[in-house]
C-alpha cells in the first residue's frame, strides 16, 4: 500500500529533493560546497524576505529556539512568552532552563493571541527585554497576527522572537518589512525536506543583543556562524545532504513563488475546513492556520483509533492531538509538497475510516464540498 504523509512535519518530501540528496556526498570544506551554501543562503533571505544575516544549524527546529535564547540574553533578564499552546509554551522551558524570568501570556487553546494584551503587558510590566510568539500553533491550529504583534513590539526597547518553523513557506511573513528580530525556521515543514536543519534570520537590533547576552553556548554561537558565514561556511560539520536537497528546495519555492505558495496553503486549507464541516464536524481553531487542520472530533469518536484505521487500512498518516487534546482531535496538514489532489486523496480517506467507525454522514460530501472550493479557487 501507498503510504501518504500528512502529518505537521515532517511533511511529504518530493522525488526531485531525494534524487538530488542520494547524489554523492561533498566535502564541506570545498569550494563546491562553498558556492552550494552560497546559493543556499541567498534562497533563504527570500523565503525570509529579509537582507539580514539567516544562520544554519544542523538541529531540528527546537534547536533554533534555544540557539535565539542563549544568543539574545542573559540570566535573570525577563521575557514575555505568548502560550498559546505546546510551542508557546517550549519557548517558556526553554528560558526557564537558562535562568530567564518569563512573564507569561496564557492563551486559551484554539484562539489566537490578541495583540493588544501584549501592548497592555509591555506598558504594565517594566523590564521586558523580548517578546516570544508562535506564528502559526501546531498543537492547536490557530495563527497569529505576527504583522500587528511586530508593529506594537517595535516600540518598545524588547526584542521580537518568532517561532516560524511551521509557518514559514505556508503562510505570509516578512521579515524586514514587518520589522522581526529574530525568526527561527526549520527544514521538516513548508520547506519539503527531512528533519534537521534549523534557521535563524537574525536584525541588526538583535545582534546589539548578541554583544551583551552572557548565557552560555558552544555550539549555537551566533557570533561563530556569522563569521563562518561570511567565507560561505559553517562552523562545525553541516549536515551536506540535507544542504544539497535544500538548494532545490529553494529552487522550487522560488520557481513556484511565495504569492502562489501562500495562496496554495489557502486553497488546500480551505477545502479542507469545508470538507470537515460537511461531514459534521468542527474546525478546533477559531482562527486557523493554512499549514493543517484540526479536526475537533465529537465524543463518540476516539481520535486514536480513527488515526489507526486511516493509518493501516488506508496508508494515510495524519497526526494526533497534544498535551490535553490527546485523543480528541486529528490533525491533518497541508503543508509543502501537496496538491489538490492529495487533498481529495485525504478527505475520500477520512470519510472511509469514519465509516468505518459508525459515523452518519452523507457518503461523498466531505469530497464534494472540497471539490467545490478548490476548482473555485482555481477559476480565479
Amino acid at each position: 500500500m501507498k503510504k501518504r504523509l500528512f502529518t505537521p512535519g515532517p511533511t511529504m518530501v518530493p522525488e526531485s529533493i531525494l534524487l538530488e540528496m542520494a547524489a554523492p556526498i561533498i566535502h564541506h570544506r570545498s569550494p563546491e560546497y562553498t558556492e552550494l551554501f552560497k546559493r543556499v543562503n541567498e534562497g533563504l533571505r527570500y523565503l525570509f524576505q529579509t537582507e539580514n544575516d539567516v544562520l544554519t544549524f544542523t538541529s531540528s527546529g527546537t534547536g533554533g529556539m534555544e540557539a535565539a535564547v542563549v544568543n539574545l540574553l542573559s540570566a535573570g533578564d525577563k521575557v514575555l512568552v505568548v502560550r498559546g499552546g505546546k510551542f508557546g509554551e517550549r519557548w517558556g522551558e526553554i528560558c526557564e532552563a537558562y535562568g530567564v524570568r518569563v512573564e507569561p501570556l496564557d492563551v486559551e487553546w484554539g484562539h489566537a493571541v490578541d495583540p493588544d494584551t501584549i501592548a497592555r503587558k509591555l506598558k504594565t510590566v517594566p523590564g521586558i527585554k523580548a517578546v516570544f510568539v508562535t506564528q502559526s500553533e501546531t498543537s492547536t491550529g490557530v495563527l497569529n497576527d505576527i504583522k500587528t504583534i511586530g508593529e506594537i513590539v517595535n516600540d518598545h526597547p524588547a526584542l521580537l522572537v518568532v517561532d516560524a518553523i511551521t509557518g514559514i513557506g505556508a503562510h505570509k511573513l516578512l521579515t524586514d518589512q514587518w520589522r522581526l528580530d529574530v525568526v527561527v525556521a526549520g527544514s521538516q515543514k513548508g520547506l519539503m525536506l527531512p528533519p534537521g536543519l534549523a534557521f535563524v534570520s537574525v536584525s541588526e537590533r538583535a545582534w546589539e543583543a548578541v554583544k551583551s547576552s552572557n548565557l552560555p553556548r558552544y555550539y549555537w554561537n551566533f557570533s561563530k556562524a556569522k563569521t563562518a558565514l561570511s567565507k560561505g561556511q559553517n562552523p562545525y560539520t553541516p549536515a551536506v545532504s540535507l544542504l544539497v536537497g535544500l538548494r532545490r528546495s529553494l529552487e522550487m519555492i522560488k520557481e513556484e513563488g511565495l504569492e502562489e505558495i501562500w495562496e496554495r496553503h489557502h486553497r488546500h486549507a480551505l477545502a479542507t475546513r469545508e470538507a470537515v464541516r460537511a461531514l459534521g464536524l468542527k474546525i478546533f481553531a477559531k482562527e486557523p492556520s493554512n499549514i493543517l487542520t484540526i479536526v475537533d472530533l465529537s465524543s463518540t469518536i476516539d481520535g486514536k483509533k480513527l488515526r489507526g484505521i486511516l493509518s493501516r487500512k488506508y496508508g494515510i498518516m495524519v497526526a494526533g492531538g497534544q498535551g490535553r487534546l490527546e485523543g480528541k482531535v486529528i490533525r491533518i496538514s497541508h503543508m509543502g509538497y501537496v496538491d489538490d489532489f492529495d487533498i481529495l486523496t485525504a478527505v475520500s480517506a477520512l470519510e472511509m475510516a469514519l465509516t468505518d467507525l459508525g459515523w452518519s454522514f452523507e457518503s461523498g460530501a466531505g469530497v464534494a464540498a472540497a471539490q467545490r472550493i478548490l476548482a473555485e479557487h482555481r477559476s480565479r
